[in-house]
């Protein structure tokens, strides 16, 4: 097939279904084997160049399920489309590298791993607040070099949560869901900005302030903000939780980082084009007391020059999702729309996909992203 290691499954399943890295867990092999698939599997780690994914695609082929690593652009759709494919999963909830409107051409649908993921990144992104707030990373790097002499009053001085305002921006799934997570749990106040007002959101909130009332304790503010540059400037630490479009490319450049607290913190769980890394770098390194948290990168898997070496920055390579739970439930769900969309099941298309890790899923496909535009939606 080609010069990478595949893997196959299930030889005499009547549907080839290409998968271009393997997947955690087996239960996505089993829902595929009992789809009547024949799965291959890439057993390289390496991201694989379209040209290698054509080529494995072939002149038979029903299914892919490809990573968020890989292009999927007009060449390899077609490819598909002409080796009599049905339908093409992202192993991921976002999809900013598929291009859809190829994939509608091509009559192909596209399926994502929405649900499983949301309280997993959220956590991380709490993760990575505590992280950038209290210099964790620099204290554990100070204390492994052997630096560490004993308790000082100002060792290693960082941020405190409770009763400061939080930013978010996007106020999705994910980005609610860490609002939820900071306010409930850290007391912080919320200014959030999203495409349209959060209801849901403001009803936590205010139900949990009639909790906090028969407590005795003060309420906290959660209010809608109409633009980023407001809730920039009000923040002491904004997390990201937007998709990545062409509206939300450099959303946060060398102008927006001005606008925020020179100690403010930044995190960012979702895409890394979403912030200017360049400008992101040149701002921490001439203020020292601002902070960073970041789980994705621009130009993963490499680095803006100089992003590695700074100090008030926490980096991690890309792992907001990586629970064992989430990773095999993402693995059920591309499985699940694969084996729909093959199997002929009506389309879900429900953002509450756990009823499909359950022992008896739905007959029915989880989440197609181009399913109105492709006449599924009934």
């Amino acid at each position: 097939m080609s010069e990478h290691a595949w893997q196959i499954y299930n030889p005499e399943g009547a549907h080839r279904v290409v998968v271009t890295k393997m997947l955690p867990g087996r239960r996505w092999l089993d829902v595929l084997t009992a789809a009547d698939c024949r799965i291959e599997v890439c057993r390289s780690p390496a991201v694989l160049a379209a040209a290698t994914i054509k080529t494995a695609i072939g002149g038979r082929c029903h299914a892919v399920i490809g990573q968020l690593t890989e292009s999927w652009g007009v060449e390899l759709f077609e490819a598909l489309k002409a080796a009599g494919g049905k339908v093409y999963s992202n192993y991921a909830v976002g999809y900013n590298n598929v291009d859809l409107e190829a994939a509608t051409r091509a009559g192909i649908p596209v399926g994502n791993t929405p649900g499983v993921l949301t309280e997993t990144t959220a956590e991380m992104a709490v993760a990575l607040s505590f992280a950038a707030a209290r210099r964790v990373g620099e204290a554990e790097r100070y204390l492994r070099a052997g630096r560490y002499t004993g308790w000082l009053p100002d060792l290693f001085l960082g941020s405190l949560f409770h009763g400061q305002i939080l930013g978010v921006i996007g106020a999705g799934r994910i980005g609610s869901a860490y609002a939820r997570m900071m306010v409930q749990a850290h007391g912080m106040h919320v200014i959030y900005h999203n495409r349209t007002i959060n209801s849901e959101l403001e009803s936590f909130v205010a139900a949990y302030n009639r909790f906090r009332a028969s407590l005795h304790q003060p309420p906290l503010a959660c209010r809608f903000a109409d633009s980023v540059d407001t809730l920039l400037g009000e923040a002491d630490c904004v997390s990201i939780h937007t998709v990545l479009d062409g509206s939300t490319h450099h959303l946060i450049d060398a102008g927006r980082l001005a606008l925020m607290k020179s100690d403010a913190i930044l995190i960012n769980t979702s895409r890394g084009p979403v912030i200017d890394e360049a400008a992101l770098v040149n701002h921490c390194r001439h203020n020292p007391d601002f902070r960073a948290g970041l789980d994705v990168f621009e130009n993963e898997p490499a680095l803006a020059p100089g992003l590695a070496d700074l100090d008030n920055v926490v980096i991690v390579p890309h792992i907001a999702s990586a629970t064992r739970w989430t990773r095999e439930g993402m693995a059920t769900l591309a499985a699940c729309n694969v084996a729909g969309i093959l199997g002929g099941y009506p389309l879900r298309n429900h953002p509450d996909t756990l009823p499909f890790l359950d022992p008896d899923p739905p007959h029915a496909v989880p989440s197609i992203v181009n399913a109105r535009e492709l006449g599924l939606l009934r």
